[in-house]
């Protein structure tokens, strides 16, 4: 037997169409029920339980029990970034579903992927982050700089996230095929998004909608 990591395992967990659409539902960032998934992936509740419990014991979801329920959620951010990764291996390999209607554009231009913005905007942000200084590109990845830490105090965005979750990290966007922050830096900054009023999410999806003075004020605090 060959030694190191079983990638197989791991391919056999997400390759399986069931697991596929219940692991891309919770890119929401939500944390939904096997009743929910099960009605994402077009399974019945057993099944999708079946499905749970092997995604459990492969460290790519979490249950969480509160009451009567219990609540699924991925495991962490690096099981995100993956899925965010495969899911542009997709795209770029022709390997599209197809969906008509006005959410196609609207996930492109902004949507959620688990706790942080993509999407044309996601990327918009990061590009204009490292633009402008306030982000470094080094060998052990992305760091926030002096300036990047200045920027945050003034616009008053509070850090959240596990210190065990790096600061900043890539995340390789599906749909623009380039990289949007990931981290807690990622996921404060959207926080702060939904707190000014300057997005939301849309009930339902992935998407995040910014109003026409909440997109103006996003460039101009970022200086995009």
């Amino acid at each position: 037997m060959k030694e190191g990591p079983n990638i197989s395992q791991i391919a056999m967990l997400i390759g399986d169409p069931g697991r596929a659409n219940m692991l891309a539902a919770l890119m929401s960032g939500k944390a939904l029920t096997a009743t929910e998934l099960a009605s994402e992936a077009g399974i019945t509740k057993q099944t999708a339980s079946s499905h749970i419990a092997k995604l459990r014991d492969g460290g790519l979801v979490e249950i969480e029990a509160q009451g009567r329920h219990r609540y699924v959620r991925l495991a962490d951010d690096e099981v995100a970034a993956t899925l965010e990764a495969l899911m542009g291996l997709a795209a770029s390999k022709g390997q599209l579903r197809t969906r008509t209607g006005p959410k196609d554009p609207e996930l492109r231009k902004a949507r959620v992927c688990y706790n942080h913005l993509a999407g044309e905007e996601g990327v918009r942000l990061y590009e204009g982050l490292i633009r402008n200084g306030y982000l470094q590109l080094g060998e052990q990845g992305v760091d926030l700089t002096e300036g990047g830490e200045a920027l945050i105090e003034r616009l008053g965005i509070q850090i959240k996230g596990a210190a065990k979750t790096p600061m900043c990290r890539e995340c390789l966007d599906w749909s623009q095929r380039r990289s949007h922050l990931a981290g807690r830096l990622g996921r404060s900054i959207l926080d702060h998004l939904y707190a000014k009023g300057w997005a939301m999410r849309v009930p339902d999806t992935r998407i995040v909608r910014f109003t026409a003075l909440g997109g103006a004020a996003f460039v101009k605090a970022f200086e995009l």
